[in-house]
């Protein structure tokens, strides 16, 4: 399930907010804020990719997400991973450290994440 800039923008507020009606949704926008008719049309297409689903509240549908965020951006890692560095969880981590801005203590951080998580296995 991939979703759209747009869609993914969405859903960050969704996650946010846990359930929302469209007003929440709107409010939850910097300005200049989208239209009520754009956010419809986005919804209507993450219903059907079945990553949210609403409930019926008097007149209006409260929205909330079927995936957690965690859930979602693990699986586009992992693609990310796939696609990009041959399925290497190693030329990727190679990669993110050589060509991003980490800073020293940023990587050293790094270290004591990586170092724990061999420690439990």
């Amino acid at each position: 399930m991939k979703l759209s800039k747009a869609e993914e923008e969405l859903m960050n507020h969704l996650w946010e907010l846990e359930k929302a009606i469209m007003k929440d949704l709107i409010d939850a926008y910097d300005e200049p804020k989208p239209a009520k008719t754009t956010i419809a049309t986005l919804l209507k297409r993450m219903q059907g990719k079945g990553v949210i689903d609403y409930k019926q509240v008097g007149r209006s549908r409260e929205y909330f997400p079927l995936v957690e965020k965690k859930d979602y951006f693990s699986k586009q890692v992992n693609g990310l991973i796939k696609n990009f560095f041959n399925n290497s969880a190693t030329q990727f981590a190679s990669f993110f450290t050589k060509e991003t801005d980490l800073s020293k203590s940023e990587l050293e951080d790094l270290r004591k994440i990586i170092d724990s998580e061999i420690k439990k296995k």
